[in-house]
């Protein structure tokens, strides 16, 4: 049994539907398995047992009596402790909310139970979600399945952990700049990043209302197609895809710059390999996107400083200094500049979409930099500011011009390569990353 920890939800899903998984068995495996972990308050900040097992109890019985409610009913899966939970403490990674208990479930967790999905638990993620790093003194970091002295990356980074050390199936995170992404490609997962408003934000802890957008983090693409078609997306079929006549774009403005010497070796070793299977590889710039840049800071700060200023200028000791000075400046934002801005990046997003209309989709490296170390971001104000920016500058290409997007691993340890898809466009997203998962494999 100890090897279900291992599976993709989707392999455990087929298990279940011949007869050769019980999800009793199932869930009961991986709370065992929670319980006995050394890391187990590191990754998880509550476990729903008892739920998980009456869901689990639920799946059997439809399971033996060939009435389930789909591919991935009765399979375990963790959820980022933003996402409401009915009778169960939601404080997303604050002192701020804790003790908070919503009345009933997120509208995802809704459907996710609708469709057999089990709830392992709620798990650990940056304060408000507000930093790419996954450190969190507040609660707690988890670890990196990579480097054990490096962060997880953030800010879902409970919910990579909770996938990476065999504790879930899959996790249910977030990402308003990157916080799907990141811990996905530092813990060597797969995290789909969807448009913003295709999955609904309801009972979603907010940090950016304009920014934020549900997606998951697990081991395979076809897990992510599955994912995003039960949480409110659609069915995508990946049968036959392939990389013939494919065309990709390696996006040289930001995203090739300045990176450390293994993302740089794992993207170029993946865009050969690409290229091997038959995709055209071609290399873009667009300039614009350092204007979007610019505004950016002043967009996600005055969005999450409108949602949390009265909460955190109560008790502005309660939140760690380097997330109090990141929120803070939104409160300095004008509002004809905010108003501006975002008429100004609409623009923008509108030449993007002209610029690379002729791709299949846009690559380049998830992070430009290795997971940092914790112990000095810790201690190394200058350090954690540099870095978080770093490892969120990438993918918050995705996020500014409003598309979605999935990161893969490259086969190289804590590097993953991005595939940005058009707004909307998830469907053809994932066929394409099912093409190139086989291709990296």
């Amino acid at each position: 049994m100890q090897e279900w920890l291992w599976k993709s939800a989707a392999e455990l899903g087929r298990g279940i539907g011949k007869g050769e998984i019980d999800p009793v068995d199932l869930a009961r495996t991986y709370l065992d398995a929670i319980a006995a972990h050394p890391m187990r308050d590191r990754i998880y900040a509550r476990v729903t047992a008892d739920r998980a097992m009456a869901e689990a109890r639920a799946a059997s019985a439809r399971a033996k009596s060939g009435h389930r409610l789909s591919p991935l009913d009765g399979v375990p899966i963790s959820w980022k402790d933003l996402f409401d939970t009915a009778g169960i403490a939601t404080e997303a990674g604050t002192a701020y909310l804790k003790g908070r208990t919503p009345e009933q479930d997120a509208e995802v967790l809704r459907l996710a139970t609708g469709k057999g999905l089990v709830c392992l638990g709620k798990t650990h993620m940056t304060e408000i979600a507000f930093s790419g790093l996954g450190y969190n003194p507040i609660t707690a970091t988890p670890p990196n399945k990579v480097d054990p002295e490096a962060v997880p990356g953030g800010s879902s980074s409970g919910a990579a952990a909770s996938v990476a050390f065999g504790l879930a199936a899959a996790g249910i995170g977030s990402d308003t700049g990157g916080s799907v992404r990141v811990p996905s490609g530092w813990n060597d997962l797969v995290g789909l990043k969807t448009t913003h408003g295709r999955l609904s934000l309801e009972g979603v802890v907010p940090l950016c209302k304009t920014f934020d957008t549900v997606g998951p983090l697990c081991r395979t693409v076809e897990d992510a197609a599955l994912f995003w078609d039960i949480l409110g997306g659609d069915a995508v079929g990946l049968d036959g895809a392939d990389l013939s006549r494919v065309r990709l774009a390696v996006l040289d403005t930001i995203g090739t710059e300045d990176l450390e010497d293994e993302p740089r070796a794992a993207f170029r070793s993946a865009v050969a390999r690409l290229n091997d299977a038959g995709a055209e590889i071609s290399h873009i710039t667009f300039e614009p996107l350092r204007e979007a840049f610019a505004m950016a800071g002043g967009l996600f700060t005055a969005d999450a400083y409108a949602y949390w200023r009265e909460t955190i200028e109560a008790r502005p000791d309660l939140m760690y200094h380097q997330i109090l000075k990141r929120i803070r400046p939104g409160g300095e934002v004008l509002a004809a500049d905010y108003i501006a801005n975002w008429a100004r990046l609409e623009e923008i997003r509108a030449e993007y979409a002209a610029a690379t209309a002729g791709f299949d989709a846009v690559i380049l490296p998830t992070m430009p930099i290795m997971a940092p170390n914790l112990e000095r971001l810790a201690k190394d104000d200058a350090y954690f500011v540099s870095s978080n920016l770093m490892a969120l500058r990438n993918t918050r290409v995705g996020n500014l011009m409003g598309l979605c997007s999935i990161t893969l691993p490259t086969g190289v340890p804590g590097c993953g390569i991005m595939f940005n898809g058009q707004a909307g466009q998830e469907g053809r997203l994932l066929r394409l990353a099912a093409a190139a998962e086989q291709a990296l494999a």
